[in-house]
């Protein structure tokens, strides 16, 4: 139930989430904007997806890919995103999402940022440090979080939208990081088992384990002390980037309208219904075990919303 204390939230009284309760977060929170602000986060979410989508769907064959091939993938990235730059859609897709990015104000380098990190994708099979995922996480989740924190942030006026008041992408990092950890760890065992590792090479080898090694564990489903201190050791990154991502959220939330608030404690809430999960002593890395049921998202959903507190 809504906090009664807040009557301008009561349209999430009448939200059905029966049957996008296995969406992307982001998808979720979203449906507690209005209309139009809504079907401006589905096209800027998809355009973003046709572009990482591109290279991740090549990348989990397992085939190796020639020079030449590699060099048309970027070029074909490249090539869609110059199209929003310069302005000259491609097909009627780009003409929406452009009219999207005109009308909200919306900057073009999440999607600029987002190529950067697919080009890294198409060079490279694995992160050679922590802070070289970090300079990855710019593209591949702070782009696609300061999309989101934008469209919070636009105030409606007379003709269209008003720039956010504050640095987009600075109240998006700590929580797009801590969100992007969450997955790591929560899809370890899809991602292993299609060919994809996000676990840095530095850490790996600091707890004496291998990539090998890694998709044994997870074919099989046993997991080795050596893993365990791993998995505890980005328990700990996670932890750290979650109390950012908590102290951002708290300082962001003046600038923002109730419902907008909501949607960002509905994303931290379901990203930390996932973190919860994990047990680095005792527990299982199975997609089995790291993902809620959708009974159990509903009652977080609930849980957040009935405890709510404008600011």
């Amino acid at each position: 139930m809504v906090n009664q204390s807040h009557p301008e939230l009561d349209f999430a009284l009448n939200l059905d989430f029966s049957e996008i309760l296995t969406n992307p977060i982001l998808d979720i929170a979203a449906r507690f904007w209005e209309t139009e602000r809504y079907e401006a986060f589905k096209i800027c979410y998809r355009s973003m997806r046709i572009i990482d989508d591109l290279v991740d769907d090549r990348r989990a064959t397992g085939n190796a890919m020639t020079d030449s091939e590699r060099e048309q993938y970027r070029r074909t990235i490249a090539d869609w995103v110059d199209s929003i730059s310069h302005r000259r859609p491609s097909d009627t897709f780009q003409e929406t999402l452009l009219d999207t990015i005109e009308r909200f104000k919306i900057p073009i380098w999440p999607w600029e940022r987002l190529t950067s990190a697919m080009a890294y994708d198409l060079s490279y099979d694995e992160f050679p440090t922590f802070s070289s995922f970090l300079r990855y996480t710019e593209g591949a989740a702070v782009s696609p979080a300061s999309v989101f924190m934008h469209l919070c942030g636009v105030a409606k006026e007379e003709g269209g939208y008003r720039r956010p008041s504050f640095d987009i992408r600075k109240a998006a990092r700590p929580l797009a990081v801590f969100s992007y950890l969450v997955h790591i760890i929560r899809d370890f065992e899809e991602d292993e088992k299609t060919g994809l590792n996000y676990l840095t090479h530095d850490l790996v080898e600091r707890h004496g384990l291998s990539v090998l090694q890694l998709r044994e564990i997870a074919e099989t489903g046993e997991v080795s002390r050596s893993f365990r201190n791993l998995m505890a050791q980005y328990h700990q990154l996670t932890e750290y980037y979650r109390k950012k991502a908590r102290r951002k959220i708290d300082r962001i939330q003046p600038c923002l309208k109730p419902r907008y608030q909501l949607s960002l404690e509905i994303v931290y809430n379901l990203y930390l219904q996932v973190f919860e999960l994990v047990d680095p002593e005792k527990g299982a890395f199975t997609a089995a075990d790291l993902n809620p049921g959708p009974g159990e998202i509903q009652n977080r959903i609930d849980a957040t919303i009935a405890g709510f507190q404008s600011v």
